[in-house]
């Protein structure tokens, strides 16, 4: 028996969520929704996020869902709480899931601008220990340079500079990848920043948290990720999104194109 898992994203961000997962287990069953239609969720009010939440919810009411992997911190911060009680089951959010893992004391947080404004990083961060000194950095260019179906990376070259350097100003020794986007160019951020500060993924501390919940079966870890099991759903743009699974997972599949709002 596969466990039903719901992953949600406003598009690409949640692949870093899907891969973390898939690299740890093979007896889940994915729903993979990408709200397309609304992306980027980062630039929309508190209340808009929630009413999208609500929507969301509606969405996964009916896939008999055994937890939901919550990989947009946007929604994170503004809606866990909807989430939590529509379905009635796990979720599992990036937020408090990295809030547990910071050792520093001088912490730097990427994020968008909602994240950023709803305090919720801070928040959580605090509440494991008061004598942080946090920092946040909006960067509200990143996600839908990432969404591009090319990346450009003398264009992300000046934004990662234009959103760092604030940072890196107050002597931070771990830098938190406050949006799921961020991971995907991973790589390309370690290379802006000095060795010594420590950059953390908050997906892979989430997925550590539910398969603590849920444990794996044994010899659970692969060499080769396999999306056979994976559903993708769009609400716009269905042909782009098969470019961009195509691009960033190797894969072709099939997408549906959904209605939030009649949930067809």
């Amino acid at each position: 028996m596969k466990l039903k898992i719901g992953i949600f994203d406003s598009g690409i961000g949640g692949f870093t969520i899907l891969n973390s997962l898939l690299k740890t287990r093979k007896d889940v069953e994915v729903f993979y929704l990408a709200d397309t239609k609304r992306i980027p969720f980062g630039n929309k009010t508190f209340e808009e996020i929630r009413f999208i939440a609500k929507e969301i919810s509606s969405f996964f009411e009916d896939k008999n869902l055994d937890a939901l992997l919550i990989a947009c911190n946007t929604t994170n911060a503004c809606a866990l709480d909807i989430l939590q009680n529509n379905l009635r089951i796990p979720c599992f959010d990036l937020i408090n899931s990295v809030s547990g893992i910071v050792k520093g004391k001088i912490i730097g947080v990427l994020a968008t601008q909602t994240t950023v404004r709803s305090s919720y990083y801070e928040i959580a961060l605090s509440s494991k220990n008061q004598n942080l000194k946090i920092y946040q950095q909006e960067c509200p260019e990143f996600v839908s340079e990432i969404e591009k179906e090319k990346l450009n990376f003398n264009k992300l070259n000046f934004l990662s500079d234009l959103y760092l350097r604030p940072l890196l100003k107050k002597n931070i020794e771990e830098l938190i990848l406050g949006c799921s986007h961020y991971p995907l160019i991973y790589d390309f951020i370690r290379k802006q920043i000095p060795s010594n500060i420590k950059v953390i993924d908050p997906s892979q501390t989430l997925i550590k948290n539910f398969n603590e919940s849920f444990p794996t079966p044994k010899n659970s870890s692969y060499e080769s990720v396999s999306y056979e099991n994976v559903r993708f759903y769009v609400t716009s743009e269905k042909d782009e999104f098969f470019k961009k699974i195509k691009s960033w997972l190797e894969i072709n599949k099939e997408i549906k194109l959904v209605n939030l709002r009649t949930n067809v």
